[in-house]
């Protein structure tokens, strides 16, 4: 079966330049010609699948068959072989070793964490004062995984850092990542530089923050105390401190960069759709009644859920890849070992074939009945299969209980004349978000 080649490939720069320039734009373009695409990054022949039923097979039924793509080979440097990265039987043993950090109990304690951290934010917000609610969030949701993760004053120096670091490495990485690998490590190019810089500094505070958990040994009820203290029930055997260095790394990337883009994205679509705010609202004065909210309150608050849900669904990770491990079949097509296929969960968010009105945002969407009838692969925020994501039910509760507790006492609002632009790098993330902040009573 013959594979068409996108159009706009260059001479040795491939599709880079069209990935690069139109990003959402261009992926989405590609369903129109055909289920299996070939795109090149440079030279690099990728195939870039455009059906659901495709990339469930590639995530799920044949998951397999695959293991991670270039772009997380050009993100290793930094992310080291984190949960993210490993593969085959490491990758499961890795998992294991940190499914209980995720299990309900934790999430309840974590959940006390991720309420303190939006009254704090919030409690520096004063009335009729703009913010940059895109630049809040970020910290707020950096602060609430490193805080998970970190429980000594030394840990609050690793947050900070974190908070001034893990922003360039997810923009100036994606950049890397799409480019051909010659471009990779020339210096003069501006990313590349922000890149290196950005990891140096995080390696630096990270191992620091071991090297002092090594000298006492003491367990802190952290996410770095569990991490430090697992053993593999099979050997006996613990991580190294590499090993540890890289999973802090995956947790503190990972669980802050879903958060925050959510959320920023979640306050403008309220403020844009009036009565799914007033919805939204009503369900969280009427769940907590003025008081915090809780990890219990999380199944109560369903309405607010689904607009999560739906958030997810319109702003989510751009691009992923894999790679096959054998020669395999996908779509009619045969692909020989080592192939790197790629596919945009973006594109396939907005696919009008199996999202009703796709630009519409509409929380009732995610209603069971209306759930149910979404194909396999065509909703994918988190991925699928046995490389989905470890924290989603995490990013989940901490979405819906920071929102929660802002809307209980907040309202805001876009300030006129400023427009907000969608700036796709590793996400969908908003050029800049500035929102008017007034306290309800005020409101």
């Amino acid at each position: 079966m013959s594979v068409p080649v996108a159009p706009g490939r260059r001479i040795l720069l491939g599709h880079t330049p069209s990935l690069l320039r139109r990003r959402v734009g261009f992926t989405s373009s590609l369903r129109a010609h055909g289920d299996i695409v070939r795109l090149f990054l440079g030279p690099l022949e990728t195939y870039f699948l455009t059906s659901p039923e495709l990339v469930n097979q590639v995530l799920v039924t044949q998951g397999t068959s695959f293991s991670k793509g270039i772009i997380f080979d050009r993100f290793r440097p930094f992310m080291g072989n984190g949960l993210v990265m490993s593969e085959g039987v490491f990758h499961l043993r890795q998992r294991r070793l940190m499914q209980p950090a995720f299990h309900g109990a934790r999430l309840d304690a974590y959940a006390d964490t991720m309420v303190r951290a939006a009254t704090e934010l919030t409690g520096t917000w004063r009335a009729g004062e703009v913010r940059r609610l895109d630049a809040d969030l970020q910290r707020l949701a950096i602060t609430v995984v490193g805080e998970t993760l970190f429980a000594t004053e030394l840990g609050r120096q690793a947050v900070a850092e974190a908070r001034r670091s893990i922003p360039v490495v997810l923009k100036a990485g994606m950049v890397r990542a799409l480019s051909p690998r010659f471009l990779e490590h020339v210096p003069v190019v501006p990313a590349n530089r922000r890149f290196d810089r950005a990891v140096e500094r995080l390696r630096r505070v990270v191992h620091e923050v071991i090297a002092g958990w090594r000298v006492t040994g003491e367990d802190h009820g952290d996410l770095l105390s569990m991490l430090m203290l697992a053993r593999d029930p099979g050997t006996g055997e613990g991580m190294t401190d590499e090993q540890v260095y890289d999973e802090v790394i995956t947790l503190l990337t990972a669980g802050s960069e879903t958060s925050a883009v959510a959320l920023t994205w979640l306050f403008h679509e309220l403020a844009r759709h009036p009565e799914v705010e007033r919805r939204a609202r009503a369900e969280v004065d009427e769940v907590l009644g003025g008081r915090a909210a809780t990890f219990a309150d999380v199944a109560k608050l369903g309405y607010l859920r689904r607009v999560v849900s739906e958030v997810l669904r319109m702003y989510p990770i751009w691009i992923l890849m894999r790679r096959a491990l054998r020669d395999i079949e996908l779509g009619g097509v045969r692909l020989p070992a080592g192939t790197e296929v790629m596919f945009s969960p973006f594109a396939l968010h907005f696919d009008p074939r199996f999202h009703e009105d796709p630009e519409r945002f509409d929380p009732d969407r995610w209603l069971p009945e209306r759930a149910a009838r979404l194909p396999k692969g065509a909703y994918v925020p988190f991925g699928a299969g046995g490389r989905q994501c470890l924290g989603q039910a995490f990013a989940h509760t901490e979405i819906t209980l920071v929102a929660a507790t802002v809307l209980a006492g907040w309202e805001l609002f876009p300030v006129p004349g400023v427009p907000v632009r969608l700036t796709v790098t590793s996400a969908a993330y908003p050029d800049r978000m500035p929102m008017t902040v007034l306290p309800r009573r005020a409101a």
